[in-house]
């Protein structure tokens, strides 16, 4: 992603051999688990400030308010400035080589 341009990150993509390994179900119930992780309780939406309240456990300590904005413009496909839990999936699909390569195929 453009926001961690600059940021040292290790990518290791998972989301392949979660897929083989839960099935397609159980999948898309762990990809929901992680939008449910990430959003806002009250908005049911993933924000800037649910973003920020949750960097620790994206493993973004030092990630700058900018990057957060950068991060939430990629995955926002209705321009309303937050990720619901279908762009939520979206993303992560699009963001996993392993996924998409096998799509193609």
């Amino acid at each position: 992603m453009a926001a961690l341009i600059g940021h040292a990150v290790d990518f290791q993509d998972y989301l392949p051999s979660m897929k083989q390994t839960l099935g397609p179900e159980g999948f898309l119930v762990e990809l929901c688990n992680g939008f449910r992780l990430l959003m806002d309780a009250d908005k049911g939406l993933i924000t800037f400030e649910s973003l920020k309240r949750n960097i620790l456990v994206l493993g973004l300590e030092d990630i700058r308010d900018d990057e957060l904005v950068s991060m939430l413009i990629e995955g926002d496909l209705d321009g309303d400035g937050a990720i619901n839990q279908m762009e939520f999936c979206i993303l992560m699909l699009r963001l996993s080589p392993g996924l998409m390569d096998e799509s193609k195929q």
